[in-house]
């Protein structure tokens, strides 16, 4: 077959990518990119160099039947799977499939296939992940390609974790992306350069007076707007429904095809009463309409042998029908994913169109933020994303990281490493970790590096990177782990935390309003003192809004207390361990800190010196007098 020249890129990204790795993978491409020509020759590819069986899933059957004949154009041989298309064979080296279908029948495939083609992967269902699963325990070197125009779920971001470039998607310490199923994106060509390309039809949006209200939707726990709502918003509005089918009408004069997305089934049948009835049809919704039935409907539509189609829960993907050249939305879209999937519809190439008109009239352009550009969508999940990052640089991997950025009041230098420098330009010392290695204080808040690297353990496997900024020391075996880690990913020893055992005293102390405040710290100081047994001491002085007081550290003791004290300030200050007095003195002074924000603390009865219990703990506590 001769491929588009983004279409042979794509395709050789995927080998490449296949000849090194086993990890699921990815190839962003627009509707109209041309994918199932692209999985053709991927699949072509797979079978000529292994000898072994390719699996296509869709999760349509006509997604699969168009596909399937797409291959067959090439002049090779394939199969279907399908119940819904009524085959069932495993003949040939390429076949197409629905999940459903092999799910059902699943002991049917083994270590006979060779790679997973996932077609739509932004609906990688637990139903593939369940057959990939199966495969794979039969064939530990199965690879899995995925493709789709919207790699991006609704809450849970985009799903992969690389992207083209080798950058980690996850960035800043923050999330644009949870649970990814795909580990990189190899390939992405968008629907502008596509367009720009003349591959796909221009398209453009067209102020419309009339609008549904959709303000008061809100998402549920499964991700859909409440049923209730939708219904109010759009059901029995028969004066404003009846207004926006005419303006539909009005907006469409002279144009081919015309596909209209309804809410509910009522919605839909309100729609198709607004619309020149000789010239209308319905689909979707209606469980007692017969597959033939429906067969002659989408090719009665695609002939054009009437202009209007309406169609509720249905044809936003895979739907291939060219000669459309309006698409009018009339239902709200949960997600930026399927918005893009029904404007799609109308971007085909054909030979009596020169544009297609997008006409939304339930607030999607705003409500997924694309009135600049109507292809190009903000991904987000619930999380927020930090503002100030810097870039560090793998000292083992050499993958350049961006890290949310420490305060750095005194402007000092930031090697490409990401570790702070001094005024003589060398790295400041924090601690000595394991193997006498010296710990240097990162300018950022980053713990872990996000590259990765060819697995040692598991041929074709890729393991993230090892290399930490910021770890916790095993005592028993040395192995750096998360700071947040409970135990040694090595030994399982219980890893000791400075912070867990003072916080507890703290909720211990809490309990008794007498004892006990957590108060912000408006001044922090700290100097080098003497102890009357001669040992040095760290003396801070803080200053709250109630009180004054002072405070007595030790960097070196026998009292596990006292140590973790010193821990636990170290961490407060600088996010890590600190040698000695003099270390932290010259820290502080030459270098600057950010001061805690609170101090919790409690008046000693029999001393009548104030012993500090944590830092930086919430909520603030007013001190009663």
């Amino acid at each position: 077959m001769q491929l588009r020249p983004y279409q042979q890129d794509a395709v050789d990204s995927a080998i490449a990518w296949m000849r090194k790795s086993t990890e699921p993978a990815l190839l962003e491409l627009a509707t109209g990119a041309g994918k199932s020509w692209i999985a053709a020759a991927i699949a072509f590819w797979i079978t000529q160099k292994t000898g072994k069986k390719v699996l296509v899933l869709q999760p349509s059957k006509e997604l699969t039947s168009q596909n399937f004949e797409k291959y067959l154009a090439t002049g090779e041989k394939a199969s279907i799977f399908s119940a819904s298309a009524n085959s069932k064979c495993t003949r040939h080296n390429v076949v197409y499939a629905t999940p459903k279908t092999v799910l059902n029948s699943v002991s049917r495939f083994g270590d006979a296939f060779a790679c997973v083609i996932v077609d739509e992967a932004h609906m990688t269902t637990p139903t593939i992940k369940q057959i990939i699963a199966h495969i794979a325990a039969k064939n530990p070197m199965l690879r899995v390609i995925g493709m789709t125009a919207t790699p991006y779920r609704l809450g849970t971001g985009y799903i992969y974790q690389y992207d083209a470039t080798g950058e980690r998607i996850s960035k800043l310490d923050t999330d644009e992306t949870i649970d990814a199923y795909y580990h990189s994106l190899l390939y992405k060509i968008n629907t502008r350069a596509l367009i720009d390309m003349g591959f796909l039809t221009p398209a453009h949006t067209d102020t419309t007076a009339l609008h549904y209200d959709t303000d008061n939707l809100t998402i549920n726990k499964m991700g859909n707007f409440d049923a209730k709502q939708i219904e109010q918003a759009f059901e029995g509005q028969g004066r404003l429904t009846s207004q926006i089918v005419a303006d539909v009408v009005q907006h469409s004069q002279g144009r081919n095809g015309v596909m209209l997305f309804a809410s509910t089934v009522k919605h839909a049948q309100e729609i198709l009463d607004s619309l020149p009835p000789d010239n209308s049809r319905m689909l979707g919704g209606d469980v007692n309409m017969a597959k033939a039935e429906r067969e002659k409907l989408i090719n009665d539509f695609k002939q054009q042998r009437f202009k209007y189609i309406v169609s509720v829960g249905t044809l936003t993907t895979g739907f291939d029908a060219p000669h459309v050249d309006v698409v009018a939305i009339l239902r709200a879209t949960e997600s930026a994913s399927l918005f893009q999937q029904i404007i799609g519809r109308g971007l085909r190439l054909h030979t009596d169109k020169t544009d297609c008109l997008v006409l939304d009239y339930a607030g999607n352009i705003e409500r997924h933020k694309l009135q600049d550009d109507i292809f190009e969508p903000t991904i987000k999940t619930y999380k927020a994303k930090t503002s100030s990052a810097i870039e560090a640089t793998c000292p083992s991997c050499n993958f350049s990281n961006d890290f949310a950025a420490r305060d750095n009041p005194q402007k000092l230098g930031i090697d490409k490493q990401g570790f702070f420098l001094d005024l003589t330009g060398n790295r400041i010392l924090l601690s000595v970790g394991a193997n006498d290695a010296p710990v240097y204080m990162p300018a950022h808040l980053g713990r872990r590096c996000n590259g990765f690297v060819q697995s040692i353990l598991n041929k074709g496997k890729l393991d993230r990177c090892e290399y930490r900024w910021a770890f916790k020391l095993c005592e028993k075996c040395n192995l750096e782990n998360d700071i947040a880690a409970r135990y040694c990913e090595k030994c399982k020893a219980e890893l000791v935390d400075p912070n867990s055992s003072l916080k507890h005293e703290a909720a211990q102390v809490k309990a008794d309003p007498y004892a006990v405040f957590t108060e912000e710290v408006l001044f922090f100081s700290v100097k080098k003192g003497m102890s009357k047994a001669g040992n040095e001491m760290l003396v801070c002085d803080y200053s709250t809004p109630t009180t004054q007081f002072r405070a007595y550290y030790i960097a070196d003791s026998d009292s596990k207390l006292i140590q973790r004290k010193w821990t636990k300030l170290c961490h407060s200050i600088f996010g890590g361990d600190v040698r000695n007095v003099d270390d932290f003195v010259h820290l502080a002074n030459d270098f600057g800190f950010d001061r805690p924000d609170t101090v919790t603390y409690q008046k000693n009865k029999t001393t009548g010196y104030f012993d500090v219990i944590g830092h930086n703990y919430y909520p603030i506590h007013e001190a009663t007098t």
